[in-house]
């Protein structure tokens, strides 16, 4: 019998960081420099081979707005198709509430529990990582991507 297992999927820029969790606690890291469209599928070909998967997470944004998009259309798919539960938080939990490059001089920043967009003079070079224990309380079941594409065109 496969390990009873969440995945959690971080695919908002590169590379795309996938970490699988038992009991919530990180028990592999994969990543891949691979387009989010073209990797996906092949990674989650192999984890439904080698896993019984419980529920997949991912970062619903802010961040590239492809990126969130076919993270979601993929997930939300598997998750319909394989009857897997889907939740989501945004990118600040990955990355210690770091800006997000948006556009330009453009960041997104989370104030409080408020995303919204700010010009910075010096660009963050921030990172996401994959945290070592899972919070649930973190994630949500409105799993729609934050694709705050209002807030860049301003």
């Amino acid at each position: 019998m496969p390990k009873s297992v969440d995945v959690l999927v971080i695919a908002l820029s590169s590379p795309i960081l996938i970490g699988v969790y038992e009991d919530g606690e990180l028990i592999e890291e994969i990543s891949s420099e691979e387009k989010s469209s073209d990797y996906l599928p092949l990674i989650f070909e192999t984890l439904l081979q080698k896993y019984e998967l419980k529920r997949v997470l991912y970062a619903n944004g802010p961040g590239s707005f492809m990126a969130i998009k076919v993270a979601y259309i993929f997930l939300k798919s598997l998750s319909i198709l394989k009857n897997i539960e889907l939740l989501a938080t945004d990118a600040f939990y990955f990355n210690e509430n770091q800006p997000i490059k948006a556009i330009g001089k453009l960041c997104f920043v989370k104030i409080a529990s408020e995303i919204k967009t700010q010009k910075l003079e010096t660009l963050p070079q921030s990172s996401f990582r994959l945290p070592s224990q899972l919070d649930y309380n973190e994630f949500t079941t409105e799993a729609t991507p934050l694709y705050m594409i209002g807030a860049v065109g301003q």
